[in-house]
C-alpha cells in the first residue's frame, strides 16, 4: 500500500484530495498544519507528501525544510499563488514538484503518479549505463546507482530524488548537452511545456551542493542557449 500525506489548513481541500487519492488506491493520512504533518511523518511510513504553502503555526516552506533535514520523501507543493517566485522558493527548499490552486484533479493525480513512479524506481533495481557496479565518477563526484548515493570527495551529499535523477542523467552522458525540455521529459516522464525555470532551479541547487564555487562551476555546466552538461574540464 502506498501512503500519501495530505497537509492543508482548508478542510474541504483535504477532503477532496482524500477522495481523489483513495480512488487511485492510496492510503491517505491527513494534517492541517505543518506541525501535524511532522508528527504524522514521525509515526507513519509516508511515500509522498502533498503540502500546502500557506498554513498556520508552521507553513509549508518551513515544514518542508524540516522534512528535508532527515528525509527525501517526494513533496508536491500546493500553492494558491501563481507567481514564479513562490514556485522557485519551494523548489529551492527541496520540493519535487508543485500544483497551483485551484488544481485540476487529473493533473494532480498525474503528478502524484509521476513522483511515485520515480520514487519506486529509485527504491528498486534498474539498469545503469555506468557498468555492473553502478558507479559513475566525474572528478570528485561519485554516483553509486545501486546504493542511490552521491559523494563529493568521499563525503555523502544529500540530494532530493529530482536532483539525483538529473545528475544521473547528465553523468551517464558526460559532455553531452541536454536541453531543459529533454531533461524534464526524461526525469519527470512528462511533456515539457514552459518548464525551463523548473529545471534551472534544480540545476542551481545541484551546483550549490556539488561545486566548490557554484558561481564558477567546474562540473555541472550551462551551455548558453542550448542546455546543461556534466564534464570534468
Amino acid at each position: 500500500m502506498v501512503n500519501v500525506l495530505v497537509c492543508d489548513d482548508e478542510k474541504d481541500i483535504v477532503s477532496a484530495l482524500r477522495i481523489y487519492l483513495e480512488s487511485e488506491g492510496y492510503q491517505v493520512y491527513t494534517a492541517y498544519d505543518g506541525l501535524e504533518a511532522l508528527e504524522v511523518l514521525e509515526t507513519k511510513e509516508i511515500h509522498l507528501v502533498l503540502l500546502d504553502v500557506m498554513m498556520p503555526r508552521l507553513d509549508g516552506i518551513q515544514t518542508m525544510a524540516k522534512i528535508r533535514e532527515t528525509s527525501n520523501v517526494p513533496i508536491i507543493l500546493l500553492t494558491a499563488k501563481s507567481e514564479d517566485t513562490d514556485k522557485v522558493l519551494g523548489l529551492n527548499v527541496g520540493a519535487d514538484d508543485y500544483v497551483t490552486k485551484p488544481f485540476n484533479p487529473v493533473e494532480l493525480q498525474a503528478r502524484v503518479k509521476s513522483q511515485l513512479r520515480r520514487y519506486m524506481q529509485l527504491g528498486g533495481n534498474h539498469a545503469s549505463a555506468s557498468g555492473d557496479d553502478g558507479i559513475i565518477a566525474i572528478g570528485p563526484i561519485v554516483l553509486n546507482d545501486r546504493a542511490k548515493e552521491v559523494t563529493l570527495d568521499g563525503e555523502l551529499v544529500n540530494l532530493t530524488r529530482t536532483e539525483y535523477d538529473i545528475l544521473h542523467l547528465l553523468m551517464e552522458n558526460p559532455g553531452k548537452v541536454f536541453s531543459p525540455a529533454q531533461i524534464y521529459e526524461q526525469v519527470w516522464k512528462e511533456d515539457a511545456f514552459g518548464t525551463e525555470n523548473t529545471v534551472a532551479v534544480h540545476i542551481r541547487h545541484l551546483r550549490e551542493k556539488l561545486e566548490y564555487d557554484p558561481a564558477e562551476p567546474r562540473y555541472v555546466k550551462v551551455v548558453w542557449g542550448r542546455g546543461y552538461k556534466v564534464e570534468d574540464k
